[in-house]
């Protein structure tokens, strides 16, 4: 009874397994990681704060306004007495001093609260405003370009951990083909000793050999649970992830030459270099802007002086044009234009240097999927000997014209090429994921499956 109710917890525990394992084919798991992942949330949250500060530029073409507010506390009430009026008109009078001398006015009297809008329109700055807005325009391409490559290397990623899955499950398949062989084999052993036909060290290498291949069976299972771990990471799932999506290869490829064009002509990391140029020219600009006039309108209108005659005298409003001219820099100006063009020849020997390493790896990359297509279609005939070993050496082990170690090592051997050739499969896709992702072909993936099925 406690036999039973043990198998049927087993039974209970692999249906809710299986129910709990999602399954999702590549292009899903894409969508999946462009909608979920931190990392390309954090540059595209760094491409809308880019985006923001470069709107913000445009504002520096605009009068500034501020409204501001003054209390001031003197010593003393400010007064001024007629004989001070009349010895400022430079007139000497006696009679007008003795009827005016004595009077004494308040023009401000000490506690005094002012306030009053400012304007200031700067309408010539040497080109350093447009020199800011063009740097900042060159920041956001900077971010969305930080925001691709990103993108680009989260494809490749989630290409390493899904096909990852999808060959540790099929080296588990082969792995358990080659336990049920060595068990039938086992079998076979025992019943041929018990018949006086083989000798017990011949089932002695028949009972290891298939205990090996229990253990390499749950080895295998641990690889793939440790790489479908990884991948439920990455997709920020709960549950297994079962891919649907399999290994496969193609016949052939392109021209090289169609994937390094493409990829220097539309791979984020150059477009990421010109956007660091514009920075550079732009930092020229406005470090040369600082050598001419800066020319602003100006205004003021008060809207609050108190009482006092000071006061009441005053204008209400005022209006100007203004120049500011740099005669004396102690902040380096020369030194920073120079630093500044060094600035440009640094980015551009960058790009050059991008570009040959761009192309190299490109070769390197279509070479590596030419080579795993080499090998996989090469062992099609190692796999159809090794088929036909395992059955001769088992129908020779049953005649007694073939040992034990005769038949595990034909087994071992159609496993290793069986193993070999599904390595080279995913050699070739991971290459080819590569190389999709640098030539900025990735949406063409899916036609690379059809053209491998078709064939």
């Amino acid at each position: 009874m406690l036999k039973i109710s043990r198998i049927s917890a087993l039974f209970t525990t692999l249906f809710s397994l299986s129910v709990c394992a999602k399954s999702v084919d590549f292009d899903s798991a894409w969508q999946n990681v462009l909608k979920n992942h931190n990392g390309i949330a954090a540059e595209r949250a760094n491409v809308e704060r880019q985006e923001a500060l470069a709107s913000g530029t445009s504002d520096l073409n605009l009068p500034s306004i501020t409204l501001s507010a003054n209390y001031t506390y003197l010593d003393d009430d400010v007064t001024v007495s007629g004989q001070q009026l009349i010895d400022s008109t430079g007139t000497s009078s006696p009679l007008l001093s003795q009827l005016v001398g004595p009077v004494t006015s308040t023009l401000t009297e000490r506690d005094i609260f002012t306030s009053s809008i400012r304007a200031i329109w700067p309408i010539f700055t040497g080109g350093r405003i447009s020199a800011a807005e063009s740097a900042a325009e060159g920041k956001t391409e900077e971010a969305r370009n930080q925001l691709l490559m990103k993108q680009q290397a989260s494809y490749e990623d989630l290409a390493k951990y899904y096909f990852s899955v999808v060959l540790t499950s099929e080296v588990v398949k082969t792995y358990s083909e080659v336990e049920q062989g060595l068990a039938k084999h086992r079998n076979n052993a025992i019943k041929l000793e018990q018949q006086g036909q083989i000798a017990k060290v011949e089932r002695l290498q028949a009972e290891a050999s298939y205990d090996k291949a229990k253990v390499d069976l749950r080895k295998a299972e641990q690889d793939r649970d440790i790489a479908n771990a990884a991948l439920i990471r990455m997709l920020q799932e709960s549950d297994a992830v079962t891919p649907e999506t399999t290994l496969f290869i193609n016949k052939s490829l392109p021209q090289l030459n169609s994937f390094v064009d493409s990829t220097l002509d539309t791979y984020p990391g150059l477009a990421l270099l010109d956007a660091k140029e514009v920075q550079a020219k732009s930092l020229v600009k406005a470090e040369k802007g600082r050598y001419y006039p800066e020319v602003y309108l100006y205004g003021n209108y008060n809207l609050y002086e108190g009482d006092s005659l000071s006061a009441e005298i005053a204008p209400d409003w005022m209006v100007g044009i203004g120049m500011n001219v740099p005669l004396l820099d102690n902040k380096g100006r020369s030194e920073k234009v120079v630093a500044a063009h060094s600035a440009i020849q640094q980015v551009q020997y960058l790009k050059k240097q991008a570009k040959q390493d761009l192309s190299l790896l490109v070769e390197k990359t279509y070479r590596q999927a030419l080579q795993a297509i080499d090998e996989y279609y090469g062992l099609a005939s190692s796999i159809e000997l090794a088929q036909e070993n395992v059955i001769l050496r088992e129908k020779a082990f049953k005649q007694g014209l073939s040992t034990s170690l005769d038949v595990v090592d034909a087994e071992l051997y159609l496993a290793s090429i069986k193993t070999q050739r599904s390595l080279a499969s995913f050699n070739y896709v991971i290459s080819l994921v590569k190389l999709l992702a640098l030539s900025n072909q990735t949406d063409t993936f899916v036609q690379y499956q059809l053209q491998a099925r078709q064939g």
